[in-house]
């Protein structure tokens, strides 16, 4: 009897030795003793003045950490539960409690949001980039200058401008300017779809060509409704190889940014000047949106070669010149009008 119970209390030790093994494994993988997780990389964010009870429930939902008891226990026995710095993170699915706090202690992992506008050129974009990434705005405008995105994407000019898609980034503290440039690229390229490519073959146009025209769109519209029927009028005028007279190109082509295009800009000699260069101008003015690409590649059915600006930003589209001529001087006696309301 006393050997059945020497022999059960061995099994009862044995278990207890084995579930101890296996917990203090679970223990050191989960507080980062392990190799390191390999998981998908996840962006948490932790919010200004956050107790450590809702970082943890954070980084939970977005199984970075397995407990968060454990991870809040972790946090106190370590005296770091008040140290956490607020940011947005990126950490990988399963990373080790340790990695993780120190994470959030140092600042190490925080990531930087960067907004680009659409219809940002690559003048807006450098310092804003600079800025963020905390490098020289020099470096952001080396890296347009890429040659192998050049080769990769046939940009027949020395700029990635108007392939720097405009949209919300989050980059990791010490991004260099050239990664972030890259990132930009192959957001546009991710955006792009295939049936663009079929709408290239059948306008006879390449890439190039649509991002310019894009380009110009995007600067021009105000309402979105609108952007088809810009994009419309402006390739009627290719097509009757008339001179587009697109303000937003001389704009590009001027040394600084002007909010209004006056008769004396018009005189500027560039092959962005589209009041005396024939056809596109050699390449995208901006950074278009998606809406303003699909509208270069499918504009509106519609006769029209002029349009005039209203003061609530709207256009007025007409098909000749002497419908043209009345449509400015309504839009001209329209802004009269809201000046004198203005000054009463």
């Amino acid at each position: 009897m006393a050997r059945k119970r020497s022999k059960h209390s061995r099994f009862i030790r044995l278990g207890a030795l084995a579930f101890s093994v296996v917990l203090l494994a679970w223990l050191w993988r989960e507080i980062g003793g392990g190799s390191g997780a390999s998981g998908a990389a996840s962006r948490v964010i932790i919010p200004k003045g956050v107790s450590l009870r809702v970082a943890a429930d954070s980084l939970a939902a977005h199984e970075v950490i397995g407990s968060t008891r454990l991870f809040r226990l972790f946090a106190r026995l370590t005296g770091a539960e008040t140290d956490i710095k607020p940011g947005t993170y990126q950490f990988v699915a399963g990373a080790g409690y340790r990695d993780v706090l120190d994470a959030l202690v140092t600042g190490r992992g925080l990531m930087t949001t960067v907004v680009i506008p659409e219809g940002f050129d690559v003048r807006d974009i450098a310092p804003v980039l600079a800025k963020a990434l905390r490098v020289p705005a020099d470096s952001v405008r080396a890296a347009v200058t890429d040659t192998a995105w050049q080769r990769e994407l046939d940009i027949p000019v020395p700029s990635l401008e108007g392939y720097l898609f405009p949209a919300t980034y989050t980059f990791p503290e010490g991004t260099s300017a050239r990664d972030a440039v890259n990132a930009m690229v192959e957001r546009f390229l991710d955006v792009w779809k295939p049936e663009w490519d079929a709408r290239l073959k059948a306008m006879s146009i390449s890439r190039h060509d649509a991002l310019t025209m894009a380009s110009i769109v995007e600067k021009e519209a105000r309402k979105a409704e609108e952007r088809p029927l810009i994009s419309a009028v402006y390739w009627n005028r290719v097509k009757k190889r008339m001179l587009l007279q697109a303000d937003p190109t001389v704009q590009y082509a001027l040394p600084q940014h002007v909010e209004r295009v006056l008769y004396k800009d018009l005189e500027v000699d560039s092959k962005y000047n589209t009041y005396k260069y024939p056809g596109l101008p050699p390449g995208p003015i901006a950074s278009p949106g998606e809406a303003s690409i699909a509208a270069a590649l499918a504009p509106a059915d519609v006769p029209y070669l002029f349009f005039v600006a209203r003061p609530d930003g709207s256009h007025e589209f007409t098909e000749t010149f002497g419908q043209h001529t009345k449509a400015i001087a309504r839009s001209k006696a329209a802004r009269r009008a809201v000046k004198a309301d203005g000054t009463r």
